[in-house]
């Protein structure tokens, strides 16, 4: 299996959930990108779209992984990190 093949996968997946669940243009999420300083996401917002993540990828994020995980970069990582 081509791991940067599943990260390519992954990072379009994450991508698209922030797209489709929020509204956020695809082109803000670089990996930088924080979720409230940078794309003005509340927590609520975060909450619902990590939940659609937890189901896409078969993962669990638990609560205190949930608040390290702050920029698009960081969730990516851990999705690498924890799918199978």
């Amino acid at each position: 299996m081509n791991t940067l093949v599943d990260k390519s996968q992954i990072v379009a997946k994450v991508k698209l959930t922030f797209h489709e669940k929020l509204g956020v243009e695809e082109s803000a999420l670089t990996p930088n990108a924080s979720f409230s300083n940078d794309l003005g996401l509340d927590s609520l917002d975060v909450l619902e779209t990590f939940m659609a993540l937890e189901k896409e990828f078969g993962i669990r994020i638990s609560d205190e992984e949930l608040e390290k995980l702050t920029s698009v970069g960081a969730v990516i990582d851990y999705i690498v990190a924890h799918a199978h």
